[in-house]
């Protein structure tokens, strides 16, 4: 049975941001869009957000990329998931300080770890209980582990930094690759797309 699925690519509006790490959930819907030759993105002045619709495989799919600032992100789609049912086709795409670079992990009913546009989401629609394609940011030593900034400031500092020249591969293959994780999740669901996702 097709499905309904709402898509939101975290993010800040505004130029300024456009290759901020924070960015990262509008950058992959913007590459989305343009691989399956989507329609432009218009402002839905509703939802205070730009839109782009179509069909992934047999299920319609709505892609809003919120014009609101990360933080008031849930006031986009309140009026359109407004059951625990319609929570469950919710895929919502950000980036993720506890994931080094280059790692991108599928979640769902989980705390929003943080994150002040998945907060502000779960207040929006009063459940955990949706899908996030959680977009990995973070430096990592040698050794493999992660190098998370402490603090506020730093945390900040981070977020809303570009990313580094040196970066720019990793960051092309891991938008590629959720790219092809989005798809996944639409078409094969959210298991099946967990237990595929190392084959990516």
């Amino acid at each position: 049975m097709a499905n309904n699925y709402i898509v939101v690519g975290l993010g800040n509006p505004g130029e300024e941001y456009i290759e901020t790490r924070h960015n990262m959930g509008r950058m992959v819907l913007d590459s989305f869009v343009k691989k399956n030759d989507w329609s432009e993105w218009e402002m839905d002045k509703k939802l205070n957000s730009l839109v782009s619709d179509g069909k992934i495989g047999k299920n319609k799919v709505l892609l809003l990329k919120p014009e609101t600032f990360m933080n008031k992100s849930g006031e986009a789609i309140k009026s359109l998931v407004k059951t625990k049912k319609a929570a469950e086709t919710l895929v919502v795409i950000h980036d993720d300080l506890d994931l080094p670079l280059g790692k991108i992990k599928i979640s769902f009913n989980k705390s929003s770890g943080g994150h002040k546009g998945v907060e502000s989401i779960i207040r929006a629609i009063k459940t955990e209980a949706f899908i996030r394609l959680r977009l990995g940011i973070s430096n990592e030593t040698a050794s493999g582990k992660i190098k998370k900034p402490q603090g506020e400031e730093k945390v900040i500092d981070a977020i809303l930094g570009d990313f580094k020249k040196t970066e720019n591969n990793d960051l092309k293959k891991v938008i590629k690759k959720s790219v092809l994780a989005l798809e996944l999740i639409v078409k094969e669901g959210r298991e099946k797309a967990t237990s595929m996702l190392g084959t990516l």
